[in-house]
């Protein structure tokens, strides 16, 4: 299973009705849990090894800028088609309200769109790339 496959699998289990899901393979095992105040454990281990602690990785360092983020947990778009130009390039002056990307979940694509006019300095994600719910997409200054 890929990484792409098994974040819209969380992407859907969230957006579900759903408060556990348990997927076990002779590859991994998957476990994944949402209920209360607290924030439930996600667990994605290999089989063989779901009893050994995963290491969590080091905290990386907050970017500096303004950023447009994604709106919920898709995958990231620069274009409206494999073959069109993208939205926006660096450089690009953009109205408040413009079309910088789109955001597809559950086979529905969403426009992201300017908070202000600005001057994007760096799009952040790579075509088709699946982002996670507040994950910068787009470094921008206003102007």
């Amino acid at each position: 299973m890929s990484n792409q496959e098994i974040f819209e699998l969380m992407a859907r289990f969230d957006a579900s009705a759903a408060t556990s899901f348990k997927l076990t393979t002779k590859d991994f095992s998957l476990e994944l849990g949402k209920g209360g105040g607290a924030a439930a454990p996600v667990y994605a281990a290999p089989a063989a090894q779901a009893a050994a602690p995963a290491a969590a990785p080091a905290p990386a360092a907050e970017p500096e800028g303004l950023f447009i983020t994604a709106p919920l947990v898709g995958t990231f778009y620069a274009a409206s088609a494999p073959d069109a130009a993208p939205y926006v390039q660096v450089g690009d002056h953009v109205k408040k309200g413009q079309t910088v990307c789109l955001m597809e979940a559950m086979k529905m694509m969403n426009e992201v769109q300017a908070p202000c006019d600005c001057v994007i300095e760096a799009v952040l994600q790579q075509d088709g790339a699946l982002v996670s719910f507040g994950e910068p997409l787009i470094r921008y200054r206003e102007g």
